[in-house]
């Protein structure tokens, strides 16, 4: 389930399933403009940055923002038939993908405000259900969320930390957990490999960036 899937950076994700897809671009080491669908989960730098957008994007790529972000992709020159804006909770279909929307949004901090509608996808493909939960901490909705491979922030500081993240991970009960926004901006690799260290026997906890 995790052929062809990389953590290159902090939350920016590279799968490759048919589609070339990217969620949350950050740090981009060239300009290979390979992407067929870019996710955004929110418009904080290191999630929406248009440097990196510019060096995966090519001439059809279809990108998902959440809805506060179209003007934005609009004026970096994104054409309206490839752009998909999105809210919490919704079911929606791009180049035959379906994906499910989650609420992404801090409960005892103030960086991600529920009211902005940042979300976490779920992405299906091939009938494997892949949660990249975007910038969150434990919240009802995502307590709810059914997926194979999920891919959860661990850094502490803006999101869960470790320990919660092990919690909400516990509580779900995917197959596969991979660890993400740390190393770069906040958190150390010491966290990933703890939050291994506290899943459930049954979930298989992988690091994959390098």
């Amino acid at each position: 389930m995790l052929e062809d899937i990389q953590v290159l950076c902090h939350s920016s994700i590279k799968m490759n399933k048919g589609k070339v897809i990217y969620i949350d671009p950050f740090k981009i080491d060239e300009n290979y403009n390979d992407a067929d669908i870019i996710f955004i989960t929110h418009d904080h730098y290191d999630h929406y940055s248009e440097d990196d957008i510019d060096k995966v994007k090519k001439a059809d790529t279809v990108i998902i923002v959440p809805e506060e972000l179209l003007t934005k992709v609009l004026r970096k020159g994104f054409r309206q038939e490839y752009i998909i804006t999105v809210e919490p909770n919704k079911k929606y279909m791009a180049e035959g993908i379906e994906f499910t929307t989650v609420p992404a949004y801090n409960t005892n901090k103030q960086f991600h405000p529920k009211e902005n509608e940042w979300v976490g996808y779920i992405i299906e493909i091939k009938g494997v259900k892949y949660y990249i939960a975007g910038d969150t901490d434990i919240t009802e909705e995502n307590k709810k969320v059914k997926c194979d491979v999920a891919l959860v922030p661990v850094g502490g500081t803006y999101t869960m930390d470790f320990k919660e993240a092990a919690y909400l991970i516990n509580e779900i009960k995917p197959k596969i957990a991979v660890p993400i926004h740390y190393g770069s901006i906040v958190g150390k690799m010491q966290d990933a490999t703890d939050f291994i260290k506290l899943l459930h026997p049954t979930i298989k906890g992988t690091i994959l960036m390098k």
